[in-house]
């Protein structure tokens, strides 16, 4: 399908614009137009309380941000912005996180990761499992009682959710009940057919995606690492259940469609659609594209199936205070 005409008219206010995709690109300047663009979002729906906090991880801290629609949340949503590990921060996303807290009566827990160049592989897998296990423990505290666990991201935040959604097999990590992957990053090999169809050449490229590479993870040892590329798991088997949005023009599309067969071929259950004429980046221009209302309705929809289902088991659950 062609790109979505209303896709076509942003990327052109964007070239007018000047959007800073150099040859060579400059963090600093990358992150300075994110922030000039984010009133384009608006401010997003009241919520019953929102905390901000700063969080003590392995050398630093982070911000973290819980967006309450209620104080009877179904669960919490631990949620990864995007942005190549490279550009963007939880301000960028409220207004996105408060719909999505209101559309699934969920807590919405954005974790604001350190970025690379600055702070390199594995930082940001690093930051994103303490900020995971730190949330898991508010909240829980906070409501006297264990709620589902569901991590979600877009692009390289929807990297380091599968890398949770991998880790929560270990004792060392916490119990993930739902993984939701919006267009993610999942390996680093750039070479599959929807890396190099000229047609999905838009916001993000190939040659884009191979400078992130560089700023997170310039040692290509690291790169071939699961931590790192959670599509060179050798088993998916066990892993919790996934939901999973891909964009027809991305060059990330082949490896979401990729995990998804793979999952549902280790028995793991999947949710997964690909939108129509959409591009890399569709699912975050909240208020900008509708496309975006239209996948965040189909996750939420899918959140809340899921929740439905599990809610008999969960209630003899929630009946034990965590220790």
């Amino acid at each position: 399908m062609a790109l979505d005409g209303i896709v076509e008219e942003y990327l052109q206010m964007r070239r007018q614009q000047g959007a800073a995709g150099a040859e060579t690109p400059d963090p600093a300047a990358l992150r300075m137009e994110e922030t000039a663009l984010r009133a384009r979002h608006g401010t997003g729906p009241e919520m019953a309380a929102v905390e901000n906090f700063d969080v003590d991880v392995s050398g630093g801290s982070i911000r973290v941000r819980l967006l309450w629609p209620n104080l009877v949340p179904e669960a919490v949503v631990v949620y990864f912005h995007g942005g190549g590990w490279v550009v963007g921060d939880i301000d960028d996303y409220d207004a996105l996180a408060r719909t999505f807290a209101q559309d699934t009566g969920c807590v919405v827990a954005m974790v604001n990761y350190r970025k690379a160049p600055e702070h390199r592989y594995p930082t940001a897998v690093n930051d994103a499992l303490e900020g995971a296990i730190w949330v898991e423990a508010r909240v829980a505290g906070s409501l006297g009682r264990r709620i589902p666990l569901i991590v979600a991201g877009d692009s390289a935040g929807g990297n380091l959710a599968a890398v949770l959604a991998q880790q929560s097999t270990d004792n060392s990590a916490p119990r993930i009940d739902l993984q939701v992957l919006i267009y993610p990053v999942l390996d680093s090999t750039m070479d599959s057919p929807s890396y190099l169809d000229p047609a999905n050449a838009l916001l993000l490229t190939r040659d884009y995606m191979a400078w992130f590479w560089d700023q997170y993870a310039p040692r290509l040892a690291d790169r071939s690492t699961v931590a790192a590329a959670p599509a060179r798991a050798s088993s998916l088997e066990g892993l919790p259940p996934a939901i999973i949005v891909a964009a027809e023009h991305d060059v990330l599309r082949d490896e979401g469609e990729a995990y998804a067969r793979r999952l549902k071929a280790d028995g793991v259950k999947v949710a997964h659609r690909v939108f129509s004429g959409q591009m890399h980046g569709f699912f975050s221009l909240h208020n900008v594209l509708p496309a975006s209302e239209l996948a965040r309705t189909w996750v939420a929809a899918e959140i809340i199936r899921y929740l439905r289902a599990v809610k008999p088991a969960q209630d003899q659950i929630s009946r034990k205070v965590p220790s």
